[in-house]
C-alpha cells in the first residue's frame, strides 16, 4: 500500500489536533505515505506522532504552511483556539484561516495525493479536492450518535413547538428516544459570532457535498448510528477509533498535546495506594471557561463528598481556589490539583479511578469510555449536550450534572455544590456507580478489540485505504 498518499489537515485547537495525530500514526503503521499540513506555531506538536513512525516503512512528513494572523488584525501568536480567541476576534480569526487556502491548494497540486483528510472548520478543502479530482474527507472530532442528533434537530426543528426554554421535547427519527430543550441547542445570537456562524453553515454545506466523514469512534459503541448515519441519512462514514489506543506505552499516554503539568510518576505515585474505583477525575478539557464563581462551587462540592479526587484546574484560575482548600487536600490527603495540562488517558486507565466529572467534549467521552469509569456528564458548548445525552441516556455509563445551558462563550458556571456533591455521589456510589462501571468496563474491552486486527475499527481502515485506492478508476 506504499503506493498510497494520504494528507491530514488537522484544525488549529488541541480537541481536533490530538485525535488527528493519532490518525496518521494509524495510517503510517498501515504502510501508507501519510503527511500532516500545519502552521509554524504548531508543527512542534507533532514531534511526538513522527517520532512514533520512524521506524515504519514510511515515516509521517510534515507540510509547514505560513499562517499570518497579523495581517487580519489578530494579535500575534493567536494561531491557536486553546490559547484563548478572545469573541471580539473570533471572525478575524477565521478570516485567517481561509488565507491558508492558497498554500494548501499548491501542495495539494505539486504533491498529487490520494486523498485529503480535512477539518470541518476548513470547508474550501472541498474546493480543491473537487478542482484535483480526489476525494475529501472531513474530520469533525465527533462521534456518530451527536452528528445524527444535529441531523435531527436541523430538519424537524421540533423545538419550535415547545412553549418554553426549559419543556422537553422528543427529537424524532432516530434509533432511541432522545430527549432535548431549547436551551440544549446551539445558539449565536451576539454580533461577535456572525463570522463564526458563517463558518459552520459553510462546514455544513462542504461536508454534504465531500466524498465522506471519517470518525475516531467504534461500532460497538454506537450501532444503530453508524447504520443511521450510513443509511437513512445516505453519508459515506468510516470508524477508526478510538484513536488514542494506538499510544501502547505510559509515555505516549502522558504527553499527548501539551507537556503534562505534572510527572507522570508523581501522578501515579499518588495513585497507587488508593483503592480501585475510589478516585473521582475533574477536568473540562481545553476551550471551556469555568468562571470564577463555578471554581469555588466545585471545591466545596469535591470537598462536601469526601472522595478522593484529581482536579485539573488552568494555571491561571488557582488564585480562584477558596482559602485554605489546596492546604487540606494536601493535609489529609484526599485530593490532587494540577494546575495545566493534565495526563487524562493515563489517569482514566488507572484503577483507582471509577468517576469522571466532564464536559463531555467528544474526546473524552471516549477517553472515559476507554477508561472503563463511570461519568457526571456537565455539557458547555458545541455538541457536548448531545454527548451527554449518549452517555446517560443510551450507554447508560453517567448522570446529568442537572438543569445546565448552551454557553455560547464556552462558559462554565451556575452549579451548585449540592449539585456536584450529589452527582458525585450517585457516580461514585456503590449500587447505581457499580452498574454504570460495569457497562463502561464492557465498553472498554470492546474498544481494545474493535482497533486489533479484525476488530470493526480495524476492518474499518482497511475498507477505507481499499475505497481510497480505488477511487480514480470510478
Amino acid at each position: 500500500m506504499a503506493n498510497c498518499h494520504v494528507v491530514f489537515f488537522p484544525f488549529t485547537a488541541y480537541g481536533h489536533m490530538i485525535p488527528m495525530a493519532d490518525m496518521a500514526v494509524l495510517f503510517a503503521s498501515r504502510g501508507l505515505q501519510t503527511t500532516i499540513i500545519t502552521t509554524p506555531t504548531n508543527a512542534s506538536r507533532f514531534s511526538k506522532s513522527i517520532q512514533k513512525t520512524i521506524n515504519y516503512h514510511h515515516q509521517i512528513a510534515l507540510h509547514i504552511i505560513p499562517f499570518k494572523v497579523e495581517e487580519v488584525g489578530l494579535p500575534p501568536g493567536t494561531g491557536n483556539p486553546d490559547q484563548g480567541v478572545a469573541d471580539e476576534f473570533l471572525s478575524s480569526f477565521f478570516e485567517a484561516i481561509s488565507m491558508l487556502q492558497e498554500p494548501v491548494e499548491q501542495f495539494i497540486q505539486e504533491s498529487h495525493p490520494n486523498c485529503i483528510i480535512a477539518d470541518m472548520f476548513y470547508p474550501w478543502t472541498t474546493e480543491i479536492a473537487t478542482k484535483f479530482k480526489i476525494p475529501r474527507i472531513v474530520f469533525n472530532g465527533t462521534g456518530l450518535f451527536p452528528q445524527c442528533v444535529a441531523e435531527a434537530v436541523g430538519r424537524y426543528d421540533h423545538a419550535k413547538n415547545v412553549s418554553s426554554d426549559s419543556e422537553l421535547f422528543i427529537v424524532p427519527n432516530l434509533p432511541h428516544e432522545t430527549k432535548l430543550t431549547r436551551k440544549q441547542l446551539p445558539h449565536f445570537e451576539a454580533e461577535t459570532f456572525k463570522g463564526f456562524l458563517k463558518v459552520l453553515v459553510q462546514a455544513m454545506e462542504a461536508e454534504m457535498k465531500s466524498y465522506g466523514v471519517i470518525f475516531n469512534s467504534f461500532y460497538e459503541l454506537e450501532p444503530e448510528y453508524v447504520h443511521h448515519f450510513r443509511e437513512v441519512m445516505n453519508r459515506k462514514a468510516w470508524h477508526m477509533g478510538p484513536v488514542s489506543l494506538c499510544n501502547k506505552n505510559t509515555e505516549d499516554n502522558s504527553e499527548r498535546g501539551q507537556k503534562s503539568a505534572i510527572d507522570e510518576h508523581e501522578c501515579l505515585k499518588w495513585l497507587e495506594p488508593r483503592a480501585p474505583d475510589s478516585v473521582v477525575y475533574v477536568s473540562f478539557g481545553t476551550i471551556v471557561k469555568v468562571t470564577r464563581a463555578q471554581v469555588y462551587e466545585i471545591a466545596m462540592g469535591l470537598e462536601a463528598c469526601n472522595q478522593h479526587f484529581i482536579w485539573v484546574i488552568k494555571k491561571e484560575h488557582e488564585q480562584w481556589l477558596p482559602e485554605g482548600f489546596e492546604a487540606r487536600t494536601k493535609e489529609n490527603g484526599k485530593g490532587l490539583i494540577i494546575k495545566g495540562w493534565a495526563p487524562q488517558v493515563l489517569i482514566l486507565d488507572h484503577e483507582s479511578v471509577g468517576g469522571f466529572v466532564t464536559h463531555c467534549g467528544w474526546n473524552s467521552v471516549l477517553e472515559g469510555v476507554t477508561g472503563g469509569v463511570a461519568m457526571v456528564a456537565w455539557p458547555v458548548m458545541a455538541e457536548q449536550f448531545y454527548n451527554a445525552k449518549l452517555v446517560t441516556d443510551v450507554l447508560q455509563i453517567g448522570v446529568p450534572i442537572g438543569d445546565v445551558e448552551w454557553s455560547a462563550t464556552s462558559s462554565c458556571g451556575g452549579v451548585k455544590r449540592e449539585a456536584i456533591e450529589k452527582a458525585v455521589a450517585r457516580i461514585m456510589g456503590a449500587e447505581e456507580g457499580e452498574g454504570m462501571r460495569r457497562r463502561s468496563q464492557v465498553l472498554k474491552e470492546k474498544a481494545r478489540t474493535a482497533v486489533e486486527e479484525g476488530g470493526s475499527s480495524y476492518s474499518d481502515l482497511t475498507a477505507f485505504i481499499q475505497d481510497i485506492k480505488t477511487f480514480k478508476s470510478k
